[in-house]
């Protein structure tokens, strides 16, 4: 079974500062409640092909798996894969100007394996319930 959430929420700031700090995989520690850490392998800047570690906890794990960016249109769009660990995933984020701010897409996809291919009935609401509070935590924020 695949799993395919996109959630979606209006910023009220420029895209290009959103894109900036939510495009940052630095920054993911502050915004995303279930990163722990990511350690740059390539150095930054980001760009098509750079690569960093993310250890995360999802479904009371620890997770452990490297990102690498496959598409990258500065201040538009942000695509990075994962084939390894028990949730081969692929997540993009989308900015466009929208009434004054700036509307961010978050769209997490993959196919779960493992101990998650078990979970796989429930993982798309895990996922949009995640991203829904981790994308408020971004706008909070990005507007205080």
């Amino acid at each position: 079974m695949r799993v395919d959430v996109e959630v979606e929420t209006l910023i009220d700031r420029p895209r290009d500062v959103v894109a900036a700090y939510a495009g940052d995989p630095g920054n993911a520690p502050t915004w995303y409640a279930n990163i722990d850490s990511v350690e740059w392998r390539t150095d930054p800047p980001l760009r098509t092909g750079s690569r960093m570690d993310f250890v995360a906890r999802f479904l009371g794990r620890r997770l452990a798996y490297t990102y690498e960016v496959v598409e990258l249109e500065p201040g538009s769009r942000l695509v990075m894969r994962t084939s390894e660990g028990p949730f081969p995933m692929e997540t993009t984020y989308t900015w466009s100007d929208s009434d004054g701010g700036t509307s961010m897409r978050l769209r997490n996809r993959g196919a779960p394996a493992g101990f998650a291919k078990v979970a796989a009935p429930v993982m798309a609401t895990v996922v949009r319930r995640a991203t829904t509070k981790d994308l408020r935590r971004l706008k909070a924020l990005l507007e205080s």
